[in-house]
């Protein structure tokens, strides 16, 4: 696999129905090789922090076979970044990996913690208002990383996987189980013996504490 865009945020205005808000979905291919360090690539806007960015949210994978299919779902050209992934990469496909797998991607080392979770911003980014209940659909979530390793990347550079080998769950589960309203207790001890993110270990253990370990 290669490198295909290294794509960092701008901070800009986007319509949702009737109001205008503050985004950095708005993501362009760089040129030249980019900083990557433990937030996230150099220069990237995050705007909203409760949801997006931190160690374990620090830089979004998209794929290219993930790409393609959404092309032809859509009849249009989608250029890279404009799901708002820091970096697309040619022939990955997200619903292939494991929470806890490892990308190599030019000096940089990233640990899959989470599937993107769509949202309205992501709708209006997209300019449709099924957006969401479209992704979700589709089950190709693109990746969400920690930084194991900084470093410099750059488009053309090589990627190589390295699968987790500890006690995990597929991304597509991890997706799935996020829509689930009634968790009973394995699948949340299940989530949190795996690598994920700290939102969603916080999220997890406040359940199972709340349901199924009441002190």
């Amino acid at each position: 696999m290669k490198l295909i865009s290294v794509n960092v945020g701008e901070k800009r205005t986007l319509q949702k129905g009737d109001k205008w808000v503050t985004t950095g979905i708005f993501k362009f291919p760089a040129s030249g090789r980019v900083r990557i360090g433990e937030l996230g690539l150099e220069g990237d806007v995050i705007m909203d922090a409760k949801h997006h960015g931190g160690p374990d949210q620090a830089v979004y994978v998209y794929g290219e076979a993930d790409y393609a299919w959404w092309r032809e779902q859509l009849g249009r050209d989608l250029p890279p970044g404009i799901f708002g992934e820091n970096l697309t990469i040619s022939e990955l496909e997200s619903a292939s990996f494991n929470v806890g797998d490892v990308l190599l991607v030019g000096e940089v080392k990233l640990q899959v913690t989470a599937p993107r979770i769509p949202c309205s911003d992501f709708a209006a980014r997209m300019d449709d208002l099924q957006w969401v209940k479209k992704f979700r659909a589709a089950e190709r979530p693109g990746l969400y990383c920690r930084v194991l390793q900084e470093g410099f990347v750059q488009a053309g550079d090589s990627v190589t996987v390295e699968k987790y080998e500890g006690e995990t769950l597929s991304l597509v589960q991890m997706y799935r189980d996020h829509y689930q309203s009634e968790k009973d207790k394995a699948l949340l001890q299940r989530h949190l013996a795996a690598p994920v993110s700290i939102r969603t270990r916080r999220k997890m253990e406040d359940e199972l504490q709340k349901h199924f370990d009441p002190k």
